[in-house]
């Protein structure tokens, strides 16, 4: 602080800076930064550069963060320091001072370099630009320099300008560079210390520091004191508003008739602002859930909507109600419509999330996406808001989006840019709603890879069909664009293939559809291709508890499609070592006789989503031989895989209370026994089938026929292998009391009924295979 202007004076706290976080590079000036960063009503904290850890850093939460001067240079001597600015820049309001300065200088890929000239407490007048750490000083400021490293103006990265700088020669250009700004994050470094006391206006600085506020300068401005009215709200004109960044950047506002999206977004804003400060909803816990790779898988939006088994590719929609036409279908289960949608050929499933005008939630979402996991050639999966600000789109991702929506009515330009570049950085291609001409110019311009042109008008609800066919001039080829809202019949469709356009999203029509197959198959003029039938599939056959190789060689010959082995000591059908290996022999030199196999080459086809346990089930038989099985119950996970690998077993059966989970861990396709009433029967991208079985299994006891077809029935896309006291004589029987559930029957498993005195009975185990063949399913 300038010997002239010395003020020792508290102000009250300040709330926006109760939890300062200053990282100290072992430096004397660090006292004074946290005295005068106090004085100015921050609750500050001060942690050594290397007594500290990034993790421990983000459990403290901090309001800002603040990098101390050092003695040395920020590649060898700043310990945590760049580790730090790297989280926190774009998270909350950053500044580096001196050392501080050259270490965020290098984190955004900038060099320092000597300078020329060693300094040690010496005052120049600083130049700056009046904005952010400057805004309100006057200019030609004496600053104490302590340095002899810099920023070079050559390797300047372009995420950064120069906001302070030392005039060189008669015409006062930029010399040696004292400060430095991030273009969009609140990030500032200054070369210089404010917190001398040969400094003037250091204190205002440190002050105009502490009152900024988020991750970016829009996101400030939106913090800031600017009336409501000049915020990011989203409508149909902008107003200019200088922000503490320096740069002219234009918010939209609202207009003067409030519009039906007015009133969506200001509630949409109130509550995600409520939200933010709930522990485990914070910005600062979604990223690190995010941190931690606890996003879902994802598949590429665009790609997704390239693939499909219609003319156009189908967005069908989860909408329970919509401002305009009240309530669709407020009870319906979103996951459960979601798979119907997967089943039916939807490249895109599009979930509305919000909550009081169209009835959604993020849990829906998270949930439609938890009923696709697994699922071959699944939809990509976009949520659909109305979102202002990047907090929303990492909560989506988290909850497994593919893609957001980003509407350009609702954005400012700088927004949106922002906005786009973001939900990318996280593996989403955002859908970019346009709705004008001026608002397709701007989507162009952007880069979209995918656009949206809405027929319906946002600031009335008005549909117009003819909206998109309008906009498509200047669209780039490789643009894929869509056409949404109002598409309810085969002639929509038509119109909109002859226009170059890609996809249909549709909604309402499909939400209120009795048959949503025949819904869809109608919309596209019946030309989608269905997933391959089980009519007439012979039902496969496991022969279990196999001891011999001459057993598995009858069994092989007979058609049997799985070989069993019993793995666990201590059972009477626990095949020896010796056994177990002749056996897997005999099993991967044995060809099947008679039989071709046939691979589906339709592209259409593999371009639908199909079941997952309808995909699982073709992993229980091969064309060409039989498979080994190896049954294992309660054993360690390690014996499991030794044994896989050592054996050379096709498929792994577990047979006991191992997690489900396991099935994730072993490296080939698991089987796991389950009774009818167990729960996670019916979990997709664990276990290839459950088996239903009795007890313990192999002991000759039939299973309860009744609580079978009680959940298959409750699950209507459940596949199953059924055992449990089967036999050659009752195969028929048992599965005619399934009546129209027998079809979810995809093998049957035997290992009492083909023995005679515990010893396989190699007549037995042919007529159960011709018994068990003679049925198909249907």
């Amino acid at each position: 602080m300038h010997a002239d202007e010395l003020d020792l004076d508290a102000v009250p706290p300040l709330p926006g800076a109760s939890n300062v976080v200053l990282i100290d590079n072992y430096d004397s000036f660090t006292y004074n930064l946290y005295a005068f960063l106090e004085l100015e009503g921050a609750k500050v904290t001060v942690y050594r550069n290397d007594e500290v850890t990034l993790h421990d850093l983000i459990l403290f939460e901090p309001t800002q963060l603040v990098v101390s001067p050092g003695p040395g240079n920020p590649e060898e001597d700043a310990g945590i320091s760049k580790d730090a600015i790297r989280y926190f820049a774009g998270k909350v309001p950053v500044l580096g001072v001196c050392m501080g300065e050259q270490c965020l200088f290098t984190v955004f890929g900038g060099k320092v370099e000597v300078t020329g000239e060693i300094l040690h407490g010496k005052t120049s007048p600083l130049r700056h630009d009046s904005k952010g750490l400057f805004a309100g000083l006057a200019q030609d400021l004496p600053v104490t320099r302590y340095h002899s490293l810099a920023g070079t103006h050559s390797s300047l990265p372009d995420c950064l300008v120069v906001s302070a700088w030392i005039a060189s020669g008669p015409d006062g250009s930029k010399g040696i560079i004292m400060g430095v700004r991030h273009k969009e994050l609140v990030v500032e470094g200054v070369q210089f210390h404010p917190e001398s006391i040969l400094s003037s206006k250091g204190r205002q600085m440190l002050r105009n520091f502490l009152r900024m506020r988020g991750g970016s300068w829009n996101e400030n401005l939106q913090l800031q004191g600017v009336p409501d009215e000049s915020k990011a709200t989203a409508l149909s004109t902008t107003k200019g508003h200088e922000h503490l960044d320096g740069t002219n950047k234009t918010s939209p506002v609202k207009s003067s008739n409030q519009s039906i999206l007015d009133d969506i977004f200001e509630k949409r804003r109130a509550a995600i602002e409520v939200q933010k400060e709930a522990p485990s909803f914070r910005p600062s816990d979604l990223q690190a859930y995010y941190d931690l790779n606890l996003a879902p898988p994802q598949v590429s939006f665009p790609e997704r909507l390239r693939q499909s088994p219609f003319v156009l590719s189908l967005m069908a929609e989860v909408k329970r109600a919509s401002p305009s036409k009240g309530d669709i279908a407020p009870d319906i289960c979103a996951p459960a419509q979601a798979k119907k949608y997967a089943l039916a050929g939807a490249s895109v499933i599009s979930v509305l999330t919000e909550p009081e005008y169209f009835k959604g939630s993020l849990d829906d979402m998270r949930a439609v996406r938890r009923m696709l996991e697994g699922m071959p050639m699944r939809p990509a999966v976009l949520r659909k808001d109305f979102i202002f600000e990047k907090y929303q789109i990492l909560e989506a991702r988290l909850a497994g989006a593919d893609s957001v929506l980003l509407i350009v009515k609702m954005l400012s330009q700088d927004l949106l840019d922002e906005l786009y570049l973001y939900s990318q950085s996280l593996g989403m291609e955002p859908l970019v709603e346009v709705n004008t001409v001026e608002e397709m110019k701007i989507a162009i311009n952007l880069g979209s890879k995918v656009i949206g042109v809405n027929n319906r008008d946002l600031t009335n609800f008005q549909v117009d069909l003819d909206t998109t066919n309008r906009l498509m001039e200047g669209v780039p080829i490789s643009t894929t664009v869509c056409a949404l809202s109002g598409i309810s019949v085969p002639q929509d469709v038509v119109a909109y293939r002859k226009n170059r356009v890609s996809a249909v999203l549709v909604g309402e029509a499909l939400m209120r559809a009795e048959n949503i197959d025949a819904f869809v198959d109608h919309l596209f003029g019946s030309s989608s291709v269905g997933n391959q039938s089980t009519q007439n599939t012979p039902v496969k056959v496991k022969i279990c508890g196999t001891r011999t190789a001459k057993a598995a060689r009858v069994a092989i010959t007979a058609g049997a499609d799985m070989i069993g082995i019993i793995l666990v000591e201590g059972r009477s059908r626990c095949v020896t070592r010796e056994a177990a290996i002749e056996i897997s022999n005999i099993v991967h030199t044995t060809p099947k006789e008679g039989i071709t196999g046939h691979v589906n080459t339709n592209l259409a086809a593999t371009a639908k989503a199909s079941d997952y346990f309808d995909h699982s089930a073709q992993f229980l038989s091969r064309e060409d031989r039989a498979l080994l099985v190896g049954v294992f119950r309660n054993q360690p996970l390690s014996y499991i895989l030794h044994q896989q690998r050592s054996l050379n077993l096709d498929i792994v059966q577990l047979h006991g209370s191992e997690p489900v989970e396991w099935a994730s861990l072993i490296p080939v396709p698991v089987v796991r026994r389950f009774a009818p009433d167990d729960p996670g029967i019916g979990l997709t991208g664990y276990h290839a089938m459950p088996l239903l079985d009795s007890a313990m299994g192999g002991t000759g006891q039939s299973i309860d026929i009744e609580a079978v077809q009680a959940t298959l029935k409750a699950n209507g896309n459940l596949k199953v292998v059924l055992a449990g006291g089967l036999n050659p004589k009752n195969i028929t029987k048992t599965l005619a009391q399934l009546q129209k559930s027998s079809h979810q029957v995809v093998a049957l498993d035997v290992s009492s009924g083909v023995e005679e005195g515990g010893v396989q009975n190699h007549q037995k185990i042919i007529d159960f295979i011709t018994a068990a063949k003679a049925r198909t399913r249907c």
